[in-house]
């Protein structure tokens, strides 16, 4: 246990619940340093503040840019309590020992975010503030630290269970929480530094992030999990509210990106089904209602307990098809009063609004662990090289070639090997995560089939389609499989060894093929 805490410094940006705890600390006889616009608002609340440069004898210069940094402040956050050395140093220095330090740092993440530019970026950048929560962590022992306002109430209630004091656990866990916040604090500033300077792959990677959820369990019930944000505005899940339903699982979380990054792709009314991060539906329509049952007609087996995401508000008709089934997870950029109302009678059905749409072709990395280890990748934000090319004798017609461009838009964001047919602007059979390319077409060819079946066609719906395929075909016998399960164009990237032999097996077959020059590999 530590001793009782009698003297605090206070200096936040965020003054959330700062005057309520400079209150509660002055009435239990804590003497408050504080800087700023910190000690303003204590003031002018009528609780008894000292001026940091009243208290160091030093005033604060260089616009405000050196206040902290200096000895009678460092040395009373880290002189070990009980060392005489220690002792004498601050005897011998005028140096008086701060037992509290309650710090949260300037807004840098918010003024990025809010597009300020480069000048602005830099005064936002902290320097005082991380100095003093470091140096109040590692001396734990004797000093508790705070960087969020939520833990006022915390501490309040260690000080009266532990007679104005608080206990080592406590500053443990508040100091863990001071190093992890100073460490994403300068993530986000070297992320941004590499932003400017076009540095995607820096000697050291630094990576941050806010704790937004505790889950249940992650993919499988033996397995902890927590969702973080990264402070990116961009739209979609992890910046989403929430309007109804249960909470979000991991799954629920890593689907219904899948979802809304490939629906986003479209400028056309387009509505996505996910089920396990591959879509099984995807369609476009003459209005959202017959987009979604277009997209929902291709699997509809798969699309129970699936996600749908749109790109347009949501509205009443749809809405009430989507009350149909049971479904996840339902996200759009905003969802109508009557939609709303429709689906509210789902209690447990989870639905999100964006407010906006991602931009498919921004920048940005991604990332993937491996043991001992981060993969860094750019975003897949292209679809085709410079120009679609014809290798076939015959040329694609005004039809299949929008079908051709949708089909390997979807295929874009099929886990590989992925083939993909489509037929009038919809999926009509999907081949994912296949070892063999073949079987993908197979597979697809088969879903086509089913999905016939279902609506009571006699003939397969892959007859008539035109088929995509991720990356090219190594053998013509992928090409093959969808030539006789009714394909009558192909769109692949091309660079295969073996091109020419493909080329000639779409020929002998009539088909129309086009190359991209873009592999879309999605693991």
């Amino acid at each position: 246990m530590a001793d009782k805490i009698r003297r605090a410094l206070i200096s936040v940006s965020d003054k959330s619940g700062l005057v309520e705890f400079g209150q509660f600390l002055a009435d239990n006889g804590v003497e408050i340093l504080s800087t700023g616009g910190s000690a303003k608002a204590l003031a002018d609340a009528g609780v008894p503040v000292t001026e940091v440069a009243d208290h160091t004898g030093f005033p604060e210069i260089m616009d405000g840019r050196v206040k902290t940094l200096h000895p009678k402040i460092h040395g009373g956050l880290l002189a070990v309590r009980g060392n005489a050395e220690h002792d004498q140093a601050m005897a011998d220095n005028d140096i008086a020992p701060i037992d509290l330090l309650a710090v949260n740092l300037y807004p840098f993440e918010a003024t990025v975010a809010g597009g300020a530019d480069f000048e602005t970026c830099i005064e936002n950048i902290d320097i005082g503030g991380p100095g003093m929560i470091r140096a109040a962590a590692k001396n734990h022992d004797g000093v508790t630290v705070l960087v969020d306002p939520t833990d006022y109430d915390t501490v309040k209630a260690e000080m009266q269970a532990n007679g104005g004091a608080t206990t080592l656990d406590f500053r443990r866990r508040m100091a863990a929480k001071a190093y992890a916040r100073t460490g994403a604090y300068d993530a986000a500033i070297s992320g941004w530094f590499g932003e400017q300077l076009g540095d995607s792959f820096p000697s050291h990677l630094a990576l941050g992030g806010t704790h937004v959820q505790t889950m249940r369990y992650g993919e499988n019930p033996h397995q902890a999990a927590a969702f973080y944000s990264t402070g990116d505005n961009r739209p979609g899940v992890a910046t989403a509210e929430q309007l109804q339903g249960k909470e979000l699982s991991y799954n629920n979380l890593n689907d219904t990106d899948a979802a809304f990054e490939l629906v986003a792709e479209f400028d056309e009314e387009a509505v996505v089904i996910v089920k396990h991060a591959n879509p099984c539906g995807v369609a476009l329509g003459a209005n959202q209602k017959d987009a979604y049952l277009r997209a929902f007609s291709c699997d509809t087996e798969s699309a129970f307990g699936g996600i749908v995401a749109f790109n347009r508000p949501l509205d009443a008709p749809t809405a009430e098809e989507l009350a149909k089934i049971f479904l996840e997870v339902i996200i759009a950029p905003e969802i109508t009063d009557a939609a709303r109302e429709i689906l509210g009678a789902k209690k447990n059905l989870r639905v999100l609004r964006t407010g906006g749409m991602p931009d498919p072709e921004a920048g940005g990395l991604t990332f993937k662990s491996l043991s001992g280890g981060i993969l860094l990748q750019g975003r897949d934000n292209r679809l085709i090289q410079d120009q679609l090319n014809v290798v076939t004798k015959r040329a694609p017609t005004d039809q299949e070639m929008k079908d051709l461009e949708f089909a390997f838009t979807v295929c874009k964001h099929v886990k590989s090997n992925a083939i993909i047919y489509c037929k009038d602007g919809m999926t009509t059979g999907v081949g994912a995560g296949q070892m063999s390319r073949v079987n993908s077409a197979r597979i697809a060819a088969w879903k086509a089939q089913a999905a016939a079946d279902v609506a009571g066609d006699s003939e397969s719906w892959a007859r008539g389609s035109v088929v995509a395929s991720d990356a090219f075909f190594p053998f013509a016998d992928g090409l093959l499989a969808a030539a006789e399960a009714g394909a009558t164009a192909v769109i692949q990237p091309g660079g295969s060894i073996r091109d020419d032999e493909v080329i000639d097996a779409a020929n002998e077959k009539g088909l129309a093929m086009v190359m991209t020059g873009m592999r879309h590999f999605r693991h």
